[in-house]
């Protein structure tokens, strides 16, 4: 358990965000935020931190035993990645694995009772880069063990991403500036990903959720699709959102996280798709797993292996289940269906409504407690129009006005319109004046409204908080 919302915003951030501009010296604004850091992750659950503390220790012996070891090198990258995947694999996977073969086998081992540590694939993955970007030479061993601390727990991305590779914030850690422009911007885009959460997200989970707790039976084609849709666009403003509050974070303290979302909703094909949608993990699957197992310099067959054994694995980074497993190879299939067909030939509009389609049919799969929930969803959403009135009801009693305007703005901002209109204006002085202006105020707007939000609603926290 991570601090309320609420907490968070009005009590912890503002006593951080002060002291660091107290605090004298990068030393001293480096160990606040690490104190601040492990006391935000071990709130609620204090043993989940010596997890963590333990994976960091580990990865600090094995990133200075690869530089120091030269004839070593690879033994002690191998022992850094079996160790990192063995206790992923442990708390995250022991229970899949062992509940799967007492049903295959009909077996009776003994199902452990594992809790998943908050944000284990996230800080393990950003663990694994460092190790692999000193092997690599990317990058020098750190020597001083705090700084790899700051590094695997600053608090901002610690739980739900985005992934930040070592090599990209090395530099930052010691010779990072901040600056008043900065600062401002930094909180502009933490109250937007507040807004995307609070405002879009929670209220398209309440949809969501209703359709996909209900009984296959009283499903139909309005139902579904309602479900689909609604969902497609929590995920999306719940992660964006989540991501935007780490960027913005990041700039209020001096640190820049690259972007994880290029409006993927907008793409036109589902590899682009893949160049917009969780940028932090695609890259990071590329860079160390896509490219070392060949990428697309062995073949073609050899390429469309490397890609299903990517997706095959992004599917199940995402959760222990066959739900998230199928979704990855669901994806993996559309991205070796293109590279047969010419899509450039194809009409843009239909482009970008396949990829919407194909991508929304798709988090069916991925929201689903089951395959067969996944199977019936979708059988529901392109065969069942039957119009019965319990059916329709449960359609209209979810349609209410607060959730068609949400979908409205939801499907609006899911275009670049506001980088569009900041464009526009920067190319004209008055209109860049008003704009600011504009910006100012729908950012306090927001801000209340989400802070009123909070306090008036239940506890909702980020999807990707369990992974």
């Amino acid at each position: 358990m991570v601090f309320s919302s609420l907490v968070f915003i009005c009590v912890f951030l503002p006593a951080v965000f002060l002291l660091y501009y107290i605090m004298p010296g990068r030393r001293m604004k480096n160990m606040l935020l690490i104190v601040a850091s492990l006391l935000f992750y071990s709130y609620g659950e204090p043993v989940y931190i010596i997890l963590m503390l333990f994976s960091i220790l580990f990865n600090y012996l094995m990133g200075i035993g690869v530089e120091r070891t030269r004839s070593q090198r690879k033994f002690v990258l191998t022992l850094a990645v079996l160790g990192n995947l063995g206790m992923l694999g442990f708390f995250k996977y022991a229970v899949f694995v062992i509940g799967n073969l007492n049903q295959i086998f009909g077996i009776d081992i003994p199902v452990p009772e594992i809790r998943l540590p908050i944000g284990i694939s996230f800080f393990t993955f950003q663990a694994l880069s460092y190790v692999i970007d000193v092997y690599r030479e990317q990058g020098k061993a750190q020597k001083n063990l705090w700084k790899l601390i700051l590094y695997i727990s600053f608090f901002p991305q610690l739980i739900a991403g985005p992934i930040v590779k070592y090599h990209d914030i090395e530099e930052q850690l010691d010779h990072r500036k901040e600056n008043l422009d900065d600062i401002r911007a930094g909180m502009a885009r933490f109250i937007l990903g507040l807004g995307k959460k609070v405002l879009i997200a929670n209220t398209m989970a309440v949809a969501a959720d209703a359709v996909f707790s209900l009984p296959v039976s009283s499903v139909n084609v309005c139902v579904s699709w309602l479900g689909a849709i609604a969902y497609m666009m929590q995920i999306y403003y719940d992660f964006s959102g989540y991501s935007d509050m780490a960027i913005g974070l990041g700039m209020m303290f001096g640190f820049y996280f690259k972007e994880n979302f290029y409006h993927p909703y907008g793409a036109a094909s589902i590899q682009d798709f893949w160049r917009r949608w969780h940028v932090s993990l695609s890259t990071w699957f590329k860079e160390y797993l896509y490219i070392p197992l060949g990428g697309n310099r062995k073949g073609k067959v050899r390429t469309c292996v490397n890609k299903i054994i990517v997706f095959f694995l992004t599917g199940l980074w995402h959760g222990a289940n066959w739900t998230f497993v199928l979704w990855g190879l669901y994806h993996g299939f559309f991205l070796l269906l293109e590279q047969f067909l010419p899509k450039k030939k194809v009409f843009s509009p239909l482009r970008h409504l396949y990829t919407v389609l194909v991508v929304c049919v798709g988090f069916v799969i991925f929201r689903a407690e089951s395959l067969s929930q996944a199977f019936m969803m979708i059988t529901k959403m392109f065969t069942d129009f039957r119009m019965d009135a319990v059916s329709m009801s449960i359609f209209w009693e979810q349609m209410t006005p607060l959730f068609i305007v949400t979908l409205a703005a939801a499907i609006l901002f899911s275009i670049p319109v506001r980088e569009r209109i900041v464009s526009a204006a920067a190319k004209n002085v008055m209109m860049k004046g008003a704009v600011t202006w504009i910006g100012l105020v729908g950012s306090v707007f927001i801000l209340v409204l989400s802070v009123l939000n909070l306090a008036g609603g239940t506890y909702n926290p980020f999807i990707y908080f369990r992974f």
